[in-house]
């Protein structure tokens, strides 16, 4: 059994893995000893372990992960993964990008794949049917553009993401929301377009806190996976547990 840890700016998630399966996942504030014995007392079988974080934390947590397991891996620019990395400066690669471009090959292997990870950024990566990831971009995400307007403007509002929207604004509330999101809603129908002109019969995955959003909104055929990036951490260590 697996022991995935995903630390983000924000939040940090844990999912356990039998055979490659989710049998655990949840959210927490932040990581802690405590948290991850009760892990280790409740599933006796777990001896393999990866961690990426996208910020500090304290280290002894990455002692007591190396003492308790048999295979730790901290995910890094020179961490061995299943597929070939084409990117030009690896080490400055988001860890989450990496994850989830590997979580998407595995899902589909040898296919044409753009993975949209909508979060506080929202990424666009692009893998070839070669299994080669070969980079993407980094836009502001949703609350990111929220937040924007209200942070470098002297009278707007923070505004909060809402499913159901008005096309047009009628007040300054509805105006920011419509905007925001219609928005953004645009850039992403205009990407997938974008890729499908060059990739064939070319796979999309959604995935990332706010993923849900874009479901049922755009008019291209759309994959969402929210534990996308899971996956991905998870075939990265069952790779390096074998390589070993």
């Amino acid at each position: 059994m697996n022991l995935i840890i995903d630390i983000g700016n924000t939040r940090v998630k844990v999912a356990i893995f039998r055979n490659s399966e989710i049998i655990f996942n949840e959210i927490f504030e932040d990581i802690s000893i405590d948290i991850l014995s009760q892990f280790t007392q409740k599933y006796d079988e777990l001896n393999n372990v990866i961690l990426s974080s996208v910020r500090d934390y304290p280290a002894e947590i990455k002692d007591y992960l190396e003492q308790t397991f048999d295979c730790f891996i901290e995910l890094d620019s020179k961490t061995q993964i299943p597929i070939i990395n084409k990117y030009k400066s690896p080490e400055t690669l988001g860890k989450d990008r990496i994850a989830a471009a590997v979580g998407a090959t595995t899902l589909f292997p040898n296919t044409n794949i753009l993975v949209v990870d909508a979060g506080t950024a929202i990424t666009y990566e692009i893998i070839n049917a070669k299994n080669e990831y070969l980079g993407g971009n980094i836009s502001p995400g949703l609350t990111t553009r929220f937040r924007a307007l209200s942070q470098f403007t002297g009278k707007l509002p923070l505004i909060s993401i809402e499913d159901d929207f008005q096309q047009i604004g009628t007040t300054t509330e509805s105006a920011i929301r419509a905007g925001v999101q219609l928005g953004i809603l645009f850039e992403v129908e205009q990407y997938i377009n974008y890729f499908n002109n060059l990739y064939q019969k070319l796979q999309i995955i959604i995935t990332g806190g706010d993923a849900k959003f874009f479901d049922k909104k755009l008019k291209n055929s759309i994959f969402v996976h929210l534990n996308l990036t899971l996956i991905g951490l998870n075939r990265i260590l069952e790779y390096n547990v074998k390589e070993t």
